[in-house]
């Protein structure tokens, strides 16, 4: 039988803790992308109990996102926001989802996030990547954005790690590998620095602020 709300949220403390997980049942985080990235990072903050998730893509799943992304076979066609809420809710049906099929522009930043605590920058070419971060440390000065920079190939997960690349900029990744390289992209490699994203989003909700 499915736990009820207080049964899920107080498994949720036993393993958190209760001050630190009310920090998790009250943040706000944007997720930008919902690819290999975006995915993997979407489902860890909602089995760590992060009240709100704000998921953002434009795509839609195809059989080639399979081998990385949080996908199901039978959601091919699906567009990746509405299949992740999908994903989420038989994960952690408490956290409240707010998912939008549409691609984040200079224009719509400032509107479309501003009642989010922090960004996680999940896209794939590097010019989205840079005009998501650029947008939001514009828009929002005080507002974290977690980004990703180089997990393609099969080198060592070891390479992959968090800088603080400015006050309230993070980037995860081996800062190397370009997704467009042709040496491929692996889902336990891409789950690496999905990981290292989820983390330091979770850092900061804590308090935190070094990698």
């Amino acid at each position: 039988m499915a736990p009820d709300r207080e049964t899920f949220h107080a498994a949720l403390v036993s393993r958190h803790g209760a001050e630190r997980q009310a920090k998790f049942d009250a943040a706000r985080v944007a997720v930008c992308g919902l690819g290999g990235l975006g995915s993997n990072v979407a489902i860890a903050l909602a089995r760590a109990g992060v009240g709100h998730l704000h998921l953002i893509d434009f795509d839609r799943v195809e059989p080639s996102n399979l081998n990385r992304q949080q996908y199901l076979v039978a959601q091919v066609g699906q567009p990746k926001a509405e299949a992740m809420r999908e994903n989420i809710a038989a994960i952690n049906p408490f956290c409240e989802v707010v998912a939008e099929t549409l691609r984040i522009s200079p224009e719509n930043i400032a509107g479309l996030l501003k009642d989010d605590d922090i960004v996680c920058e999940a896209f794939d070419r590097a010019e989205q990547k840079a005009m998501l971060v650029s947008g939001v440390m514009e828009a929002f000065p005080s507002k974290p954005v977690v980004a990703a920079s180089g997990m393609s190939g099969l080198a060592s997960a070891n390479e992959i790690s968090t800088i603080r690349a400015a006050k309230l900029l993070y980037v995860c990744g081996d800062r190397a590998t370009d997704v467009a390289s042709g040496i491929g992209l692996y889902g336990a490699r891409v789950l690496v620095c999905a990981a290292h994203q989820a983390t330091m989003i979770l850092r900061l909700i804590d308090g935190g602020n070094e990698p």
